[in-house]
């Protein structure tokens, strides 16, 4: 593959998995994950996690009513490709409804994808506050 279709690659890779994680898709977050991924994540408290498991628990939370329109969107993507694995960090925008009012918050984002049997999985993430 070249490297543009790599990059391009990979940014769809990551469009989808936020896509998955907006809606609360567990199936699909399931199928882009590497069972074995990693992260630091905000929710993690200062741990590394290891497995799909602990984020199973967000994906299972009862939902509180009728849902609430949230949109994701990433600012800035830079991408870098090494041989089989692809590396992209960006700040994400999460828009949501909270007590009736629009709210934004933005999260920096580092991903890394491996590309797996011709299909890139996603293996780390590390979030933080903007």
């Amino acid at each position: 593959m070249s490297l543009e279709s790599d990059r391009d690659a990979i940014l769809s890779r990551t469009q989808q998995l936020l896509v998955a994680i907006t809606a609360g898709d567990w199936d699909a977050y399931a199928e882009i994950c590497d069972p074995t991924l990693t992260c630091f994540e905000p929710e993690a408290l200062g741990n590394l996690v290891d497995g799909l498991d602990f984020h199973r628990y967000y994906f299972n939370l009862p939902s509180s009513g009728a849902p609430s329109a949230v949109q994701s969107t990433m600012i800035g993507p830079h991408i870098r490709i090494i041989g089989d694995v692809g590396i992209i960090a960006y700040v994400r925008l999460t828009q949501k409804m909270v007590d009736g009012k629009p709210v934004t918050t933005a999260m920096e984002e580092t991903r890394v994808w491996h590309r797996q049997n011709g299909k890139w999985k996603h293996v780390h993430f590390h979030r933080s506050p903007a």
